[in-house]
């Protein structure tokens, strides 16, 4: 292939970045995207932009907790299974329809759950605790039972949910800020939202650069490899919150991959390349994107994922709003490349997307054998998690080389040793990331 202009390499003189120092530097002025209108459904996993305020109250009427029968609680003050209290059914009220008889003293009424309290009940008998008899129940669902036999004495307010008993009207139910879980949503849709405005998904733009790589599905060739890269980050990218759109496979030419970050700044908020960001001849990606930006830092002391490009860059023509357009360039083989995704590309998905924690939530656990590793860098080797006898135990999941796929597959967290410690043995403290949890 002819190569349509030559990269500039850097020579090794900036030292490596600590990752604290690293990831403040590239969320430094990253603030949440604009907001959007949405619908629950799209809605769901993001993050409010403005308050929720009930436009009903929960419930929003006295509603009956059980199915059973509706009475007044001075009526069957004495009842007990030895002497049960005897009262008039009245009629029927079933959830979704509005009584059609009140509750006069000596009577009750058979309730469902859900239903309407009647008026001049003020409480309900469990129907567990009844035996109503004197009739058949007729075709349109009216009750002939005369009678109800209460063998148990309950309080006013028993099995009786008060009106605005869990919301009031107009109380505020959620804040800006709050993460739309499904008990969200559903609170949403209860006090009668359909849409409610949120931070806008930050948009993902993925690029795999490389002459080897092939998709799959297709034959390789000589010397041509899949491309595995770009399924995984696409998974990582969704699972973080983003929308993401592949960019496919870009050849190690410099113009071409200049053509593929013109089209990503067109329309993404973070553009992810993976591949030739390292120091080799046909390692093309750095210079690309430094004809549209800025690169802030590429090596920083961790291990796997020690080349890697961060810079920002205007937004193209077509753009949506919003600050500048993030770049990561990860590297080229599979493990450093979501590795390095989730130390730091998926915190910029956060920040974009309003979440108030970019980071994972860190656990304590033992290590199962003893490890070894670079001087000076942080290591995230590939774990599997168990419980043994009530500790947390960390086992490795294959070989650790950054080529092997198998291990990261079998893994469901990373073991984060400190850059000081070049050797633990079996039994050593380290904190775990949990990756497999969105």
């Amino acid at each position: 292939m002819t190569r349509a202009s030559t990269p500039v390499h850097r020579p090794f003189e900036e030292p490596l970045l600590r990752l604290e120092e690293a990831v403040a530097r590239l969320l430094e002025g990253v603030a949440p995207l604009p907001a959007e209108e949405a619908t629950l459904a799209e809605a769901a996993g993001r993050v409010l932009a403005a308050e929720v305020v009930a436009e009903v109250a929960l419930p929003p009427w006295d509603n009956v907790a059980m199915d059973g029968f509706a009475v007044r609680a001075r009526d069957v003050a004495s009842a007990t299974a030895a002497a049960p209290v005897r009262l008039r059914v009245a009629g029927e009220v079933a959830a979704g329809h509005e009584p059609s008889a009140a509750v006069e003293p000596g009577t009750a009424l058979r309730v469902s759950t859900g239903a309407p309290l009647p008026p001049g009940a003020d409480a309900v008998v469990a129907v567990e605790e009844t035996s109503a008899w004197g009739g058949a129940r007729a075709a349109a669902g009216a009750v002939l039972e005369s009678v109800v036999e209460i063998r148990e004495a309950v309080p006013g307010g028993a099995n009786v949910r008060p009106r605005g008993g869990d919301v009031a009207a107009g109380a505020r139910v959620l804040a800006a800020g709050d993460r739309l879980t499904a008990g969200a949503i559903s609170l949403v849709a209860a006090v009668g939202r359909e849409r409610v405005a949120v931070v806008r998904r930050p948009r993902v733009a993925v690029l795999a650069t490389g002459d080897e790589l092939v998709p799959p599905g297709t034959p390789l060739g000589p010397a041509q490899i899949h491309d595995s890269n770009t399924a995984g980050l696409v998974v990582l990218a969704g699972r973080a919150g983003a929308e993401v759109r592949s960019l496919g496979i870009a050849p190690d030419d410099l113009d071409a991959v200049r053509e593929r970050l013109r089209e990503a700044l067109g329309w993404a908020d973070i553009v992810v390349a993976s591949g030739g960001v390292s120091v080799g001849a046909h390692d093309v990606v750095k210079d690309a994107f430094e004809t549209f930006g800025r690169l802030g830092f590429w090596r920083v002391a961790i291990q796997p994922g020690k080349p890697l490009a961060f810079g920002r860059a205007p937004r193209g023509p077509g753009a949506p709003p919003g600050g500048p357009v993030l770049f990561f360039g990860l590297p080229g083989n599979p493990v450093s490349s979501q590795v390095t995704f989730e130390l730091f590309v998926r915190p910029a998905i956060r920040r974009l997307g309003g979440h108030p924690e970019t980071g994972r939530r860190l656990e304590r656990a033992v290590l199962a054998e003893g490890v070894e590793k670079s001087h000076g860098r942080r290591a995230f080797l590939r774990v599997r998690l168990a419980e043994v006898e009530g500790r947390l135990v960390a086992r490795l999941a294959g070989a650790q080389g950054s080529h092997v796929l198998s291990a990261l597959a079998a893994a469901d967290a990373l073991a984060v040793i400190p850059e000081e410690q070049d050797t633990l043995p079996p039994g050593s403290e380290v904190d775990v990331w949990r990756i497999e949890e969105a």
